[in-house]
């Protein structure tokens, strides 16, 4: 097989528009592994959120290698490197979890199961008669399963009733259901994948999809290569590989994106490149979108966006006369100043020329990770199962009845409590247990003295289930080793809506449990039951949650209620699959109708400038009645300025060979090889400026903290930085700070709350010459 670690999108298989992606089977196993002997178990990749369909490779009861799927809707075969390499060898990992950990003295000591949960129930039990449920917070993963978040959401909001329950999905994906909420009624992505087969120009904002998604961009590639190559056109302040084959690259200045985005609008309206029936029919607030952009104009906001007002002018043509256009946002829009309002300027010029519902026309606004889309339906992030509305009364009565409990257990007062607010929470006293599962912010949220500070509080009392002992579980009360992918059986849905099964490949190691076993233990001796006195938790394996999610979402827009296990065997399903779609279906709003009436809506929507919520009576007199909404906002300058002290901007991401903060793929020696340390990116003109060359140690300094980094010299945006946010401590014995999140400062989003990742005023200082040759790993190792 070829090297996936020099070649990272693999072999080209070009294709004409229209066409079905060829197939390409990518596998690696451990070496001397006779691929004769192996036993193939399905599953699906979960390292990034693409979702590849794959089998596993097991021998004498371990995990030796992995296989793409052929027969698979989303990769036809293919694996990127971190799923070839990372996605199993982790699982063998020499310092992996195996019993439970229990601080005494001030220190983790080896206990069991039974002393572990006994503590956690007694303290739980505590806090409960002393403080009441708002004592109690959990945070949890993109890396779970369904089966889990369910049954953690039912917990937490039907049992114990508290409201603070959130993802780190808050970090990557939040505006993601923020914006899809806001302008079409609903979270749910109305594209499909195959829409990249179709399309003649495919937009991508803030998304590097060739570092995060690589096998999606191994098919735009395909397409790009094939003889009717698609337009692409790349807004992203760094020349990517995405910029690089980009038609046209918006290199945006950080901050700048609802300007830009406005400016794109207001370019497609005064050009009447719009489907004026279209609009009439299916959307409302044409008018006061068209009244917020029209001093938008490319000329006007050029020199703010750093952007040339003719390129802003061709971006708009292009998406104004082109056929079929996809659309897909990440992490470059969804962390940044006004993630949302920029983020819905997307859906609104699909709107404003009725591109939805049809082959290639189609938005994804992306998830970072394969589950987070299962966080966001079964209220494990907060939300409410089922894409239900807290804010409606007969939302409420519904769960209220499914789980028979009274309505006022469920947490409805006020809106759901995201991360960044649990742990104000949980710094300010009021949350006194904090449960954290599958995830790691003493790495991966913002400024990490503070998180570090709060997480070794000895008043909060914090629960950690993981596989490995990372930087947060170093600081936790109590440590359950958890079961990993391939440890246990469950479905997952990536961004296309795509549910996956998959099947337990080989057991934990020693004493690891999978979180439904914990959450379902947890609920046993918090005797937790329903108002007739029953056991609220009605299941203890993962088909039973199944049964118990599947009618959960019935009627809803995430209808799962034509699935099974036996059905997804078989291979992955879109959803809704119900009676209507006994199938699937591949896209949504095909007929214009969108689930904003009353009733039928997830949110009524807020303020875009400030966050504030819109009243179920303000809604009511809006009258959306099915309709698709404009969602208009003017740019505001940030916060998050450069000054003279800090003159740069520091944005922070992903690279190609590694996930998350490293616990998985910093296993996998070929990825740790490629890209074993962090390293700083600094463009051409600036590091000309501040006589900077490559290999140099720099100080990077923001006003939260610092990192000592070697510098890459790039061809991005003069101004700018940027820093992989993957890198923490636990694989270094070295006390320098390294990690990324050490520069970023505590702020959000108004509307997703989704925090600031790519809005750092930093300034570099020379430390150490180097020996001009680029550290390894991100771009330049990819031949970019």
């Amino acid at each position: 097989m070829d090297d996936r670690i020099a070649d990272v999108w693999g072999r080209r298989t070009p294709y004409r528009g229209g066409g079905h992606w060829p197939v390409r089977e990518d596998s690696h196993l451990a070496d001397g592994v006779d691929p004769r002997r192996v036993q193939w178990v399905p599953s699906a990749c979960v390292l990034c959120s693409n979702g590849c369909g794959c089998d596993i490779a097991v021998l004498d009861g371990r995990m030796v290698g992995v296989r793409g799927r052929v027969r698979d809707r989303v990769n036809h075969g293919r694996l990127g490197p971190k799923g070839l390499y990372g996605s199993w060898q982790a699982q063998s990992s020499p310092d992996r979890l195996t019993v439970p950990l229990l601080r005494q003295g001030g220190r983790l000591v080896e206990t069991d199961w039974d002393t572990a949960m006994d503590r956690i129930a007694a303290v739980s039990r505590a806090l409960l008669d002393d403080k009441g449920p708002l004592s109690h917070g959990f945070y949890t993963s993109g890396q779970l399963f369904l089966e889990e978040y369910y049954t953690l959401a039912v917990i937490g909001k039907a049992g114990l009733g508290t409201p603070h329950m959130d993802g780190n999905t808050r970090l990557c994906t939040a505006t993601s259901a923020a914006a899809l909420k806001e302008s079409f009624g609903c979270d749910g992505q109305p594209g499909s994948y195959t829409d990249v087969d179709h399309a003649d120009a495919i937009f991508l904002y803030g998304h590097n999809v060739a570092e995060t998604q690589t096998v999606l961009w191994s098919r735009i590639l395909d397409r790009i290569e094939g003889p009717d190559r698609p337009r692409i056109v790349c807004v992203d302040p760094r020349r990517t590989a995405v910029a690089q084959a980009a038609d046209l690259h918006l290199p945006v200045r950080p901050g700048t994106n609802l300007a830009l985005l406005n400016a794109i609008v207001h370019e497609l309206i005064a050009a009447d490149l719009i489907d004026h029936d279209y609009v009439r029919d299916h959307t409302s607030g044409f008018a006061q979108l068209r009244d917020t952009v029209a001093s938008y104009g490319a000329d006007n906001v050029a020199e703010l966006c750093g952007v040339p007002a003719d390129d802003i002018r061709r971006a708009a043509h292009l998406f104004g006369t082109t056929g079929r256009v996809l659309s897909t946002v990440l992490q470059g829009f969804y962390q940044s100043h006004q993630a949302t309002a920029a983020s819905c300027q997307v859906n609104n010029l699909h709107l404003l020329r009725g591109m939805l519902g049809r082959p290639g026309c189609g938005v994804l606004q992306m998830n970072g990770q394969p589950t987070a889309e299962n966080t966001r339906e079964c209220g494990a992030d907060g939300d409410l199962p089922g894409f239900r509305n807290w804010a409606d009364e007969e939302h409420i009565a519904q769960l209220a009845k499914l789980w028979n409990v009274d309505p006022l257990v469920i947490p409805h007062w006020s809106p759901p409590t995201h991360a960044m607010q649990i742990f104000r929470y949980a710094e300010q006293g009021s949350i006194r247990l904090l449960w954290i599962s599958g995830t790691n912010p003493a790495v991966s949220l913002p400024d990490l003295a503070r998180i570090r500070a709060v997480l070794g509080d000895e008043k909060l009392f914090v629960i950690v289930s993981d596989c490995f002992l990372t930087e947060t579980a170093q600081l936790a009360d109590v440590v359950l080793p958890a079961a990993m992918w391939g440890e246990k059986t469950g479905t997952f849905t990536n961004t296309d809506r795509s549910v996956h099964l998959s099947l337990k490949a080989v057991d934990p190691p020693g004493q690891a449990r999978s979180d439904l076993d914990a959450f379902c233990e947890y609920a046993r001796r918090m005797d937790l039951r329903d108002r007739d006195g029953a056991p609220l938790i009605g299941w203890s394996d993962p088909e039973g949650a199944f049964a118990a999610w599947r009618e959960c979402s019935r009627g809803r827009p995430c209808d799962y209620t034509g699935l099974s296990y036996q059905r997804l065997r078989h291979g992955p399903v879109q959803w809704p699959c119900n009676d209507e779609h006994p199938d699937g279906q591949e896209r949504l709003y095909g007929d214009g109708v969108f689930p904003t009436a009353l009733g039928r809506c997830e949110e009524f929507g807020h303020d875009l400038l400030t966050g504030a919520a819109v009243t179920p009576e303000q809604y009511r007199a809006l009258r959306i009645d099915g309709r698709a909404r404009l969602r208009a906002a003017d740019y505001v300058p940030g916060e998050h300025t450069t000054t003279e002290e800090h003159p740069l901007l520091l944005t922070t991401g992903r690279t190609a060979y590694h996930f998350h903060t490293r616990t998985k793929t910093a296993r996998a020696p070929e990825l740790n090889r490629a890209a074993p340390r962090p390293w700083v990116e600094v463009s051409a003109a600036d590091a000309r400026r501040l006589d900077l060359r490559e290999g140099d140690t720099v100080r990077v300094e923001s006003a939260t903290g610092h990192v000592d980094l070697p510098v890459r010299v790039t061809d991005a945006r003069p101004g700018t930085v940027f820093i992989p946010f993957h890198y923490g401590y636990w694989d270094t014995d070295s006390t320098e700070p390294r990690a990324a999140n050490e520069l970023t400062a505590t702020a959000w989003d108004p509307v997703s709350k989704q925090p600031h990742f790519k809005l750092a005023a930093v300034r570099l200082t020379l430390l150490a010459r180097g020996d001009q040759s680029a550290p390894p790993g991100g771009d330049a190792a990819i031949g970019v």
